[in-house]
């Protein structure tokens, strides 16, 4: 293989086409707010997708340049390309700022606000990569926020209002998943790896605690959500997607609980069952949505 094809496809690796996935978040807003069906939008939502999966791929090329070292050490982080030696640090570090120009030049493109948004998540991710990632409680609220990000860049690209509860279920709802990737971390790896300084500051105790608060602050929000949701149908849909959603965040816990995790989107796709419950819950709540 050339060189110049080996280089890209290092790069290409290492924008972690897997978790891509985790974009998709950009279409909950839409969907929430009742306007995915118009063409228009979503023609707007797959340009919002893949102006954040740029901007994210961005962050990893920096991030895995950032902890070379420390990558070394993992088990599986080892291979990448940059901690591997098939890719040179600088080359990642340039291809990041090319990759994160095209992000933000999309999304600005697309709406001003969704570049000022992906402006923001750069900028925080940045800064976790450097400073903030080795801060215990701040390295959770910044990955969380990331989610969250994702989430709001798809209402402000359609031109949506977030409701409070919306706001409320992918604020907690990350926090979750983000307390469970620590706590499978620290079940698989433990703190003698060195991979993750903070994960010296936690306990299995104290993660256990952060996801399941955060499990139960999500779930009572939906509810009040969902109940406080008029529908003209005759059949409360949105207070049967309760059923489903609880049973998805259960199903998940089993997954965190076995240590699994520590890679969210690797969890779910290799996850039928919950799978199957998320499909089952996306139908119920898309039903009662456009049925309103």
């Amino acid at each position: 293989m050339p060189s110049r094809l080996r280089t890209a496809h290092a790069i290409v690796r290492t924008m972690r086409p897997r978790q891509w996935a985790k974009n998709v978040l950009v279409v909950a807003a839409a969907l929430a707010a009742g306007v995915l069906g118009d063409d228009n939008n979503i023609a707007i939502i797959i340009g919002t997708f893949v102006a954040f999966t740029l901007a994210a791929s961005a962050v990893y090329l920096f991030n895995d340049a950032r902890d070379v070292d420390a990558d070394r050490k993992h088990p599986r982080k080892k291979l990448r390309p940059v901690a591997a030696g098939q890719l040179s640090v600088r080359t990642a570090v340039t291809a990041s700022v090319v990759v994160a120009g095209a992000g933000l030049g999309l999304g600005t493109a697309i709406d001003r606000d969704l570049g000022v948004t992906l402006a923001v998540y750069v900028v925080i991710q940045v800064a976790y990569a450097l400073w903030l990632k080795d801060q215990p409680v701040i390295d959770l609220a910044i990955v969380s926020a990331g989610f969250l990000l994702r989430a709001i860049a798809g209402g402000v690209a359609v031109d949506v209002p977030l409701s409070q509860w919306f706001l409320l279920v992918a604020s907690f709802g990350s926090l979750f998943m983000v307390a469970g990737k620590r706590y499978s971390e620290l079940r698989s790896l433990g703190t003698e790896i060195g991979t993750r300084r903070t994960l010296e500051e936690y306990s299995v105790s104290y993660l256990r605690f952060v996801w399941s608060l955060a499990a139960a602050v999500t779930i009572t929000a939906y509810s009040l959500w969902a109940f406080e949701i008029k529908n003209e149908s005759g059949v409360d849909w949105q207070a049967i997607s309760i059923a489903p959603f609880v049973m998805g965040l259960l199903r998940y816990a089993v997954d965190i609980d076995r240590g699994l995790a520590d890679e969210p989107e690797e969890a779910v796709l290799r996850d039928r069952v919950l799978q199957v419950i998320a499909v089952s819950w996306l139908v119920i709540f898309a039903i009662g949505v456009y049925s309103t």
